[in-house]
């Protein structure tokens, strides 16, 4: 048994702390700051979670962040975060408060992202080392899991299989092991950089696939397209992993990743309807960026939106349009907020 705190009590940093109850882990989920009401919603009705809608089990403590120094001080054996991509500087700051001259423990990071720093591409992985070298924290072993497991099912318990990354492979199969149950299977890879740049890069291409039913034709009725688009998703699914395997060698992970859990499998259950599938079907219908978030996404966080607008510039830098076309028609549609046309002859 492992001392496992996890940090956010969000609906996928609380979804995976079913794998590590029913391991019979020494389980804690600490909210952030910014939870304190959600957890005392949380409590008040036994441990509903408004996110995942269902029941966390009583044996699986939730606090708030007042608790934050206690918990964290008391031999925990792994940190797993499920906190938000712009919580990550806020976390550095927590943990390098803690451990200043101490041992951090092993760190699992379920939050995926990739940033431009010094224009050069940065992984979130990386962006959390950075970060706590700054603050004096040299010896860090981060982890990270990828593959097609959204947290509602998670919590349900439902046949779900992930990765977990790390750049020893000997962590990666440990941490695999301590989480593996007979409906959370995992897997593992020392492909840090191909598995995080496949989670990250698989937001812009879901909103592409997404776009299936507006793009399959001009010229039939909508009716026609509600029935006959999947060729058209399926060509796009096809040249989105084809520039996936291309970007991830640029950053230098493996190409056979993508054709995994982290690419393939991720992209396949983003696209069959999250939050970027969903912009994808309004730009699709013809809407810009701009006009779709405002009249049918005002509040909803677009992650392969605002990942395309960080690395927009650098992507068109280093990418011919006949190399990326789909990648660089989606970024380009976004940043430029206007319809999204797609050059067909320079798919491959």
């Amino acid at each position: 048994m492992s001392k496992i705190m996890i940090i956010g009590a969000g609906a996928m940093g609380s979804a995976f702390a079913l794998p590590c109850f029913d391991n019979n882990h020494d389980i804690n989920i600490i909210g952030t700051h910014l939870e304190n009401d959600f957890i005392d919603s949380l409590k008040a009705n036994q441990n509903l979670h408004a996110g995942l809608k269902t029941k966390l089990p009583q044996e699986i403590k939730v606090f708030k962040f007042e608790k934050f120094d206690e918990l964290i001080k008391s031999d925990v054996d792994l940190i797993v975060l499920g906190i938000s991509s712009k919580g990550i500087e806020w976390v550095a700051n927590q943990l390098s408060r803690i451990f200043k001259n101490k041992q951090i423990p092993k760190i699992l990071m379920l939050t995926k992202g990739l940033s431009i720093y010094k224009n050069n591409y940065e992984l979130l992985v990386d962006k959390l080392e950075r970060l706590l070298a700054e603050k004096g924290i040299l010896k860090i072993n981060i982890s990270a899991v990828g593959g097609p497991c959204l947290a509602a099912g998670l919590a349900n318990r439902i046949h779900s299989s992930v990765v977990i990354a790390n750049k020893d492979i000997k962590t990666a199969k440990k941490i695999a092991d301590m989480l593996n149950t007979n409906y959370y299977h995992t897997s593992f890879s020392d492909d840090l950089n191909g598995v995080e740049v496949s989670a990250a890069i698989k937001n812009i291409f879901s909103m592409a696939v997404g776009a299936a039913k507006g793009l399959c034709s001009k010229d039939v009725s909508n009716e026609v397209r509600e029935k006959n688009y999947l060729n058209t998703a399926s060509a796009l699914i096809k040249q989105s992993i084809h520039e996936m395997e291309i970007f991830v060698e640029h950053l230098k992970g493996k190409k056979e990743t993508v054709k995994g859990l982290a690419g393939l499998g991720d992209l396949y259950v983003s696209s069959g309807g999250g939050r970027n599938a969903k912009m994808g079907s309004y730009i699709g219908e013809g809407l810009t960026f701009s006009e779709a978030k405002k009249t049918k996404m005002e509040k909803v966080t677009i992650e392969g939106a605002d990942l395309a607008k960080e690395i927009a510039n650098k992507v068109n830098e280093e990418f011919d349009k006949k190399k990326l076309p789909l990648m660089l028609g989606m970024i380009n549609a976004i940043v430029d907020d206007k319809k999204l046309e797609l050059d067909w002859e320079a798919f491959r």
